[in-house]
């Protein structure tokens, strides 16, 4: 007589999902919908600043903004009289900021009260509206507020469902990332193209508006997925009870996480000052004219963008390569060398800039693609590998919470760069460039100590054992979850 004592058996309830360049099929409808909510997101930034500065805060068109005078007394009580060009920068600057701000609230919504699935949609008709919205004059400040709550509802959860595709352990979560990832970069170049297009050459409304159309297919692709994405875990009355205890495992992770945050602020200076310090540099020491043309300076941005694209793709193939062949890397690990990468960004500008200081011409443009492709292969691992390490470390009823978390250390870097970009008129070239060389380089170093320390807090349970015991004695198998 045989007799059996199952302690624990789980099985997965459908053969693996690897449809979708070999991972789940639900990752290609999270990222084709990432890709249209990011073409509406960067189109709308694309036209924003220019539509604030160049035309609806002009004296003439001020006056028919509701609520426009109470934000510009409020903004004035702090900075003092502002311009039409500063007040649309300060504006432009809360928005973008707030952006990365909000998901904190977005992720808690979520995980307390209302799940991811019902987040995101709400998110996305909120966005959409105020893409709309903004093609009244009137209605500048309500189409702002719903842009920026739909981000907050949305741009965290879409994130964490990505994670939960993906059982525990699964080394294919990061590289899942960086195909996530990989739509934002080419909403990044397409948009400008599109509602930039629209927007600065046919009206302001059409350019809006094409932002508006772009989220509702991004809507439509979400709803039509669905069947592939994750349930919601959202117990009934969460929102009002406790729920269970952390686990020590748990409180000792999430210490980490935010014992990383400042690290990784910092981490960013170096890429952040693309768009900040890097132009005014360009613009006096830069030779712009290739073949007797005169190459605009905001087209550095759209350099930016190819090398990301490139980048990420290179990125994807490079770590599935190093998965197959050799040992998978943890994911701190991954970000500690990446941040030790960017670092050489910043570093390669020194030499143009040395050579500037010691009685060289302007440098060739050359450069521009040098710094943008070191910064873009940096980002190509350190931003959806730092996702990836937020989403599945976290405890689940704190996904959506800790997600937001991770993007808060983008909207404190950015404040930091700005503050960093004001000694660009008081240091050297060299001295300028070196600084940030050494803070990321630093920033790296501290997430290596990290890693040595703790990888072992990331590392998953070993799956459950299913026992038996019959005549012969105890045999057993780890079963996957």
């Amino acid at each position: 007589m045989t007799r059996a004592i199952e302690i624990v058996q789980i099985k997965p309830d459908s053969p693996e999902d690897n449809t979708f360049f070999g991972h789940p099929a639900g990752l290609g409808w999270l990222s084709f919908c990432e890709l249209w909510e990011r073409f509406s997101f960067y189109g709308m930034q694309t036209l924003l600043i220019l539509y604030l500065s160049d035309y609806l805060f002009l004296p003439e068109n001020s006056a028919h903004v509701w609520g426009f005078q109470e934000l510009r007394s409020g903004i004035e009580s702090v900075t003092g009289p502002r311009s039409p060009e500063q007040l649309a920068s300060i504006v432009f600057g809360l928005y973008a900021g707030l952006v990365y701000l909000l998901p904190i609230f977005g992720g808690l919504l979520a995980d307390r009260w209302i799940g991811r699935t019902r987040s995101v949609v709400i998110g996305a008709i909120a966005m959409a509206m105020g893409h709309f919205l903004m093609a009244f004059e009137s209605s500048l400040l309500p189409a702002l507020t719903l842009l920026v709550l739909g981000v907050a509802a949305f741009k965290g959860n879409i994130a964490v469902q990505v994670s939960d595709l993906f059982k525990e352990g699964d080394p294919r979560r990061a590289t899942a990332f960086q195909i996530f990832i990989l739509s934002v970069q080419a909403a990044a170049i397409i948009a400008p193209l599109v509602c930039g297009t629209l927007g600065e050459k046919v009206a302001w409304h059409w350019g809006f508006g094409a932002a508006g159309f772009g989220m509702l297919i991004g809507l439509a692709v979400y709803i039509q997925g669905l069947k592939y994405l994750p349930r919601d875990r959202l117990e009934r009355g969460r929102g009002r009870t406790a729920g269970p205890r952390l686990t020590q495992a748990e409180k000792s992770r999430l210490a980490i996480l935010f014992l990383m945050m400042p690290v990784l602020t910092v981490s960013i200076v170096g890429y952040g000052q693309f768009g900040n310090a890097f132009p005014l540099w360009s613009r006096g020491n830069m030779d712009m004219v290739v073949a007797g043309f005169a190459v605009p300076l905001t087209w550095l941005q759209a350099v930016d963008g190819v090398c990301r694209l490139a980048s990420m793709v290179a990125a994807i193939w490079f770590w599935r390569w190093w998965d197959t062949k050799y040992k998978p890397i943890n994911d701190l690990l991954k970000i500690s060398c990446a941040c030790l990468v960017a670092a050489s960004a910043p570093a390669l500008l020194m030499i143009p800039a040395f050579l500037i200081e010691h009685g060289g011409d302007k440098v060739s443009i050359l450069w521009t693609v040098a710094y943008s492709l070191v910064n873009a292969m940096a980002f190509a691992t350190l931003v959806p590998v730092g996702l990836a390490l937020y989403a599945h470390a976290s405890p689940r009823r704190l996904q959506g919470f800790m997600i937001g978390i991770y993007f808060l250390h983008i909207f404190v870097g950015n404040i930091l760069v700005g503050w960093l970009a004001g000694f660009l008129s008081e240091m050297s070239g060299t001295s300028f460039w070196g600084l940030h060389a050494i803070l990321v380089a630093t920033a790296g170093g501290v997430l290596l100590v990290i890693n040595l320390m703790f990888s072992k807090i990331f590392k998953p349970a070993p799956p459950p054992v299913h026992v038996s015991l019959d005549k012969r004695g105890i045999s057993g198998e780890r079963t996957p979850v």
